[in-house]
């Protein structure tokens, strides 16, 4: 007898077929010619021959340098008018044999990734009303991936839309069940179906394939490189992973990888092949390293010094000194490696010196401990115990960038540690427990050189930030911020009211420069040095002007802020005016081929501040010669007004 759900499951899917009856209605009309009638025997030939070869396309993880996984794509036989997927599916669907045609390209696709041991995930096309079939659902593609050995955790149900949906309740019934089988779920060409948008709401799936439509000169389109980053938030808000498709040059690359979209399939990185390479080559690998660079995930100048006042430890630091064995290697070596070095935790598994997996000491004990499994594993290669996707890290990678990796990675890595890479190529293994003890550690160093009133980094890590920069940048611009008058303001008003302008001039500073490109430190005091690296240096400087004006003047008395000052008593004890405080800026440029060591720029950023302080108000010197020069021979200041460059120097007051 039918249960509950099977009857509502099986009276929604009526309905559903007989929305999208055409299929069903053209499988009970006879063919209508003899080239119909050719083309139904042809496709009956084709699925009890079984004459259908896959293809597989990797889809690359472009931040590690890896494959993810691959894409089963499916052609008829060669040199027949089926070869290609658009004409062989049309030709089945026309004849009602589209979900045999599918059930056979599933079968092939997945013999075929056993039989070459790919590496990583693969992707299944799999059409909705296929998904909603009852033979789909009764479990024979899990029984057949069970039966040749496949981890269903390794395989994903990619929905690819050929016609509109229209019982959501249906597909979302459907995908719990695959999930519950253990599959996971992507979703093919976003932007472009019926409802694709509608199917990403309604699913939740693990994966989005971005439309090739949008990834097509992507790097040239401002539309699309918008279309990419708003699809990439909307996918990180809900824990899914995006997939750009159709990636074909290193421009698109690079425009994508600025995006912060993390795996990428396209000709740029291998086309379709029977019988595909299970890692990047050395040319793919170099245009990944370029198209992250130019796509803005380039260490800043600044980047490895950290608040403690040190350079930060990068994955390299992190290797641990463990053996490694070949894929081809027998789990019986491996289990004895694990015998003879009692405290290793994980081995890494490295084909022609590139990594492609690791094994746990718990996982593979966990495999041996069951009856008769010794006998079973014993001679098998490792690769049947091994984890095909470990957590890649290159080695230039900092230490705080490896801990936000493990945070936001898969629980295992965390116990089961990181392969360090460079250029693909094995470097050595790494261990989650250090990352974790050695990134606690320099957190709280980072805390004794940090000032507590601004949580600002102080003098010692920006001094080794300038060195740092000094050695790693052509050349960069340098900010000395100081407040005028602020001694008076204090006796007046307070020390506590002085510790609030100082913290709003510290969040000036925070809100107009570039967290990921720009280093603000606190020398004390009402003392900041501002290191640009960017072009914009200078709108920045004129817009923490502006906002210093207005969020100061919150500080004084409606009386004072009306008189533009206070009376108060100077050094000599004598009753003076005294000007509402105000921000002077000193910048210059720093060039590495005229300083060599911070205490150099420091003393050049005395004299842009001695500079900047002879303007009355809110302004902005900005020293124009070679300000290596300038330190020797004090500049005399020239006066011009707002827009005029005068070299040597200009005073241009705000």
């Amino acid at each position: 007898m039918m249960s509950t759900s099977s009857l509502s499951f099986h009276l929604r899917r009526q309905h559903y077929l007989s929305l999208n009856g055409r299929r069903d209605r053209i499988a009970e009309v006879p063919p209508a010619s003899a080239e119909n009638a050719v083309l139904a025997e042809h496709v009956r030939q084709i699925i009890d021959e079984r004459q259908l070869t896959p293809l597989f396309q990797p889809i690359v993880d472009m931040a590690q340098g890896r494959i993810h996984g691959f894409e089963g794509l499916i052609r008829g036989p060669a040199a027949s008018p089926l070869h290609s997927p658009l004409e062989l599916f049309s030709a089945a669907d026309a004849l009602g044999l589209r979900q045999d045609v599918e059930h056979l390209a599933r079968q092939v696709t997945l013999e075929r990734y056993w039989q070459l041991a790919l590496p990583g995930r693969l992707f299944l096309n799999v059409s909705p009303e296929c998904l909603l079939q009852p033979m789909s659902r009764s479990g024979r593609t899990l029984d057949y991936i069970r039966e040749i050995g496949i981890d269903p955790a390794r395989i994903v149900i990619e929905l690819t839309e050929n016609q509109p949906t229209f019982d959501f309740d249906l597909m979302r019934e459907a995908v719990r069940h695959y999930r519950e089988m253990g599959f996971s779920i992507a979703i093919d060409d976003l932007g472009q179906g019926f409802s694709s948008l509608r199917l990403w709401s309604e699913l939740r799936p693990e994966f989005v394939k971005i439309d090739r439509h949008f990834v097509d000169g992507v790097d040239g389109d401002g539309v699309k490189r918008q279309f990419l980053r708003s699809i990439q938030e909307i996918a990180m808000s809900v824990g899914c992973t995006v997939i750009a498709e159709g990636v074909e040059t290193t421009g698109e690359m690079a425009a994508v990888v600025a995006a912060g979209i993390a795996l990428g399939q396209g000709y740029a990185f291998a086309r379709p092949c029977a019988a595909p390479a299970s890692t990047l080559t050395d040319e793919v690998l170099a245009d990944l390293h370029g198209s992250i660079e130019a796509g803005g995930h380039k260490s800043r100048p600044g980047a490895a010094v950290m608040a403690t006042g040190r350079k930060s430890p990068t994955a390299l630091d992190m290797i641990r000194d463990v053996p490694v064995v070949e894929r081809s290697a027998t789990t019986a070596a491996v289990y004895a490696i694990f015998e003879s070095h009692p405290g290793l935790h994980s081995l890494p598994v490295l084909h022609e010196g590139r990594p492609v997996g690791l094994i746990s000491r718990a996982n593979l004990i966990d495999r041996y401990a069951r009856p008769f499994r010794r006998e079973l594993y014993g001679k098998k290669p490792c690769a049947v115990v091994m984890d095909p996707q470990p957590l890649l890290v290159e080695a230039a990678t900092r230490l705080q960038d490896l801990s936000f990796m493990l945070a936001e990675a898969d629980p295992r890595h965390l116990a089961e540690g990181f392969i360090v890479v460079e250029a693909g190529r094995y470097r050595g293994y790494g261990s989650g427990h250090d990352v974790v003890r050695d990134i606690t550690r320099l957190q709280i160093e980072a805390a004794r050189h940090t000032n507590p009133l601004t949580g600002l980094p102080g003098n010692l890590p920006l001094n080794d930030c300038i060195g740092e920069w000094l050695e790693r940048s052509d050349g960069f611009m340098a900010c000395y911020c100081d407040l005028d008058h602020f001694k008076p303001f204090n006796d007046i008003y307070g020390y506590s009211r002085g510790d609030e302008m100082i913290r709003a001039l510290a969040d000036t500073l925070r809100a107009h420069c570039d967290a990921e490109t720009d280093f603000i430190g606190h020398i004390g005091g009402d003392d900041f040095m501002v290191l640009f690296a960017g072009a914009g240096w200078e709108d920045s400087c004129h817009r923490i002007l502006d906002e210093f004006k207005h969020v100061s003047s919150h500080f004084f008395s409606a009386e004072d802020r009306r008189r533009g000052g206070y009376f108060a008593e100077n050094r000599e004890g004598k009753r003076v005016f005294v000007p509402l405080a105000s921000l002077s800026l000193g910048a210059f440029h720093v060039e590495s081929a005229r300083f060599s060591a911070h205490h150099q720029v420091s003393a050049a950023a005395a004299v842009a501040k001695k500079e900047a302080k002879k303007i009355a108000g809110n302004s902005l010197f900005v020293e124009r010669r070679h300000v290596a020069d300038a330190v020797a021979v004090p500049p005399e200041p020239t006066f011009c007004g707002p827009g005029v460059e005068i070299d040597p120097p200009c005073l241009a007051p705000v």
